[in-house]
C-alpha cells in the first residue's frame, strides 16, 4: 500500500494504563498493531521520552519492529532541559528504553520558554546534538513546535560551525489548522527541511466520532472522547476547537452527500490538497488495531470533491487567529 505523502505511526497511544493519551496498554496489543502496520508497507515510528510518562518508549523497546526506524524527542520537562548535560542524560534514557532499536531522528520536542531555558543558548543544545550525530547515535536532527525564526537561527549556527543541521520539523497541521502555511512552510522549504504533520484529525474533531449532534441540533462531546470535559485533555481540546463546532455540522452534511467519512476527508486533504509533498510525512495514531487499516485506507483515497475542499477551507479561515499558533 502506498500514499502520496508517507505515513509514520505515532507511539503516543502506546503506554502504561492511566498515562496521558495512552490507549494500548499491553505488549500483545501493541505488537499486533506493529505487525499490521509493517505488513501494510509502513516502516517508521514516532516516539518521545515523555509519551506514556516514559512507558511508551519502553513498550516499543520490547516489540519486534521488523526493521523499522524510530524517531524520538526530548521534551523540556524541567527548566534548562536543553543544556548539553541534560540532552546527554535524556538521550541515554531513550536509548536504554528503546533497547535494540536505533534512533533515526532526534528532536527537541518543544521550546524551553522557562527562565532557565532562556539561559541555554541554541549553540549549546546544537553542539550536544552534533556530538550524538558524530558518534553515529542519530541520523538526523529535528525541531518541533518552534517558531520559524528559531528554525532559521538553528540553521545559521549549524552552518557557521559545520554541525548537523535540522532536516525535519514536526508540527501541528490539518485541514482546519493551517497556521504553518504563511511563514513556517516557506522557511522550511528555503532550508530543505521536511515537515512531519501531527494531529491530522485535529485531536479527534475530524474523526467523526468525537462529537455528536443532539435531537435539538446542538453539538456535544461523545462519551469517551477527548472532547469530554472530564477527560485529561478535555479543557484544552474544547478551548481550541469550540469555535469550529457549527462548521463541523455543515461539513458532516456535505460529506454525507458525497459518501465520504470525516476521517477520510481529513486524511485525503493532507494527501492531495495541503502544502505537503512526497518528502514530508503524516503522523497517524490509533487506539486499537481495527483503526489502523481504515486509517491507511483513508490516506490512500484520491483528491476530494471541490465542494468538500471549500467547506474545509471555510473552517480553516474561521479557525485562523482563534486556534493556537503553530509554535509554543
Amino acid at each position: 500500500m502506498t500514499t502520496r505523502v508517507p505515513l509514520i505511526l505515532g507511539g503516543a497511544t502506546f503506554g502504561a494504563p492511566n498515562t496521558l493519551v495512552a490507549r494500548i496498554h499491553t505488549l500483545p496489543e501493541a505488537q499486533a498493531v506493529v505487525d499490521l502496520y509493517t505488513r501494510l508497507g509502513q516502516k517508521t515510528f514516532d516516539e518521545s521520552r515523555v509519551y506514556g510518562g516514559g512507558s511508551s518508549e519502553e513498550y516499543v523497546g520490547q516489540l519486534d519492529l521488523h526493521g523499522s526506524l524510530v524517531d524520538t524527542k526530548i521534551y523540556p520537562s524541567i527548566p534548562g532541559a536543553f543544556s548539553a548535560a541534560n540532552i546527554q542524560k535524556v538521550f541515554q534514557e531513550s536509548v536504554k528504553a528503546l533497547g535494540p532499536h536505533k534512533i533515526r531522528v532526534y528532536y527537541l520536542h518543544a521550546p524551553d520558554r522557562s527562565e532557565a531555558g532562556k539561559g541555554v543558548p541554541f549553540e549549546e543544545s546544537l553542539q550536544a546534538i552534533n556530538g550524538l550525530h558524530k558518534a553515529g547515535l542519530i541520523q538526523e536532527f529535528g525541531l518541533s513546535n518552534f517558531f520559524s525564526w528559531e528554525v532559521a537561527e538553528f540553521v545559521s549556527i549549524a552552518r557557521a560551525k559545520g554541525w548537523i543541521q535540522p532536516t525535519v520539523y514536526q508540527g501541528l497541521y490539518n485541514a482546519v489548522e493551517r497556521g504553518i502555511e504563511p511563514e513556517l512552510i516557506p522557511c522550511l522549504r528555503k532550508y530543505g527541511i521536511k515537515f512531519f504533520a501531527y494531529s491530522p484529525l485535529a485531536a479527534g474533531l475530524l474523526s467523526g466520532r468525537a462529537l455528536t449532534t443532539e435531537s435539538d441540533g446542538t453539538i456535544s462531546s461523545a462519551p469517551g472522547s477527548r472532547f469530554q470535559p472530564t477527560s485529561a485533555t478535555g479543557g484544552m481540546v474544547q478551548g481550541r476547537y469550540q469555535v469550529l463546532l457549527p462548521i463541523f455540522q455543515q461539513l458532516k452534511e456535505v460529506l454525507n452527500q458525497h459518501g465520504i467519512t470525516m476521517s477520510a476527508a481529513a486524511q485525503r486533504w493532507l494527501q492531495h490538497h495541503s502544502a505537503l509533498g512526497p518528502t514530508d510525512s503524516v503522523i497517524i495514531g490509533v487506539s486499537k488495531i481495527s483503526q489502523l487499516e481504515g486509517t491507511i485506507k483513508d490516506c490512500e483515497g484520491g483528491p476530494l470533491p471541490e465542494e468538500v475542499v471549500q467547506v474545509l477551507d471555510a473552517a480553516a479561515k474561521k479557525a485562523a487567529g482563534l486556534a493556537p499558533y503553530y509554535a509554543r
